[in-house]
């Protein structure tokens, strides 16, 4: 007869093979790939999402980082504490949405896509997909466009495969850089400065509807410049 040890123990076992077997399915999984051409972005549908004069129907959480207006664009500066967002007070479900940003210092950022607030001691934490934009692309991993499941798991989809490659040398260190995102049903698709990046479908549906969000990251450095920043629900 098994002792209740035994049986613990196997139980163990048995958990540990399958959280293993289910880890070795997810790495073995093919990457779908963003073949589309980006989206047209000029229309009477598109609506802008800030006016060029005051920061109306945004609102900043989980962090104390700065965001001002200045000469018509959106600027976040990185200072000390965790990550900040400046997020739309309006949420959106299915969307095609884009913007520009350029870094006037190196920084990492990106724009929360279908996001929501968990509500943690002492702060207000923003959790769901992002899609990542970094000013490394010529020195660094290159992986602008990519989604990162933000306070909720890590990188949904990381820009490894080879058809990737495109993306480690487009970014404009110096200028600006277009950002463009598609959201429909479950898929999450985005461009950078044209060229295909993420294809990404939220299988469990866990992230159906939510804000969009302007991110500092936390860190020593960074100031993160925005401007043509426009939607079209789909």
């Amino acid at each position: 007869m098994r002792t209740k040890q035994q049986f613990f123990i196997l139980f163990s076992t048995i958990l540990i093979s399958l959280g293993t077997l289910a880890q070795n399915n997810q790495n073995n999984k093919k990457q779908l790939l963003n073949t589309d051409k980006e989206p047209k972005l000029k229309g009477r549908k598109f609506k802008s999402l800030f006016d060029g004069k005051t920061l109306n129907g945004w609102s900043t959480q989980q962090g104390t980082m700065k965001f001002e207006v200045i000469n018509g664009e959106i600027v976040g500066t990185c200072s000390a504490g965790p990550s900040t967002f400046l997020c739309t007070d309006k949420e959106y479900t299915d969307f095609i949405f884009t913007c520009e940003m350029k870094w006037e210092v190196d920084g990492n950022s990106g724009v929360q896509i279908r996001s929501r607030i968990r509500k943690d001691p002492n702060r207000n934490t923003v959790i769901g997909p992002q899609a990542e934009m970094e000013d490394l692309a010529k020195k660094g991993r290159g992986w602008s466009g990519g989604i990162y499941g933000q306070n909720c798991g890590g990188w949904f989809y990381p820009l490894k495969a080879p058809e990737h490659k495109p993306l480690k040398d487009t970014i404009d260190r110096s200028g600006w850089n277009r950002l463009t995102i598609k959201v429909e049903g479950n898929v999450f698709k985005t461009w950078v400065n044209g060229i295909p990046a993420a294809h990404w479908i939220d299988e469990e549906n866990e992230f159906p509807t939510g804000f969009i969000g302007l991110q500092v990251h936390g860190g020593k450095q960074g100031v993160i410049h925005w401007r043509n920043l426009k939607i079209r629900e789909l």
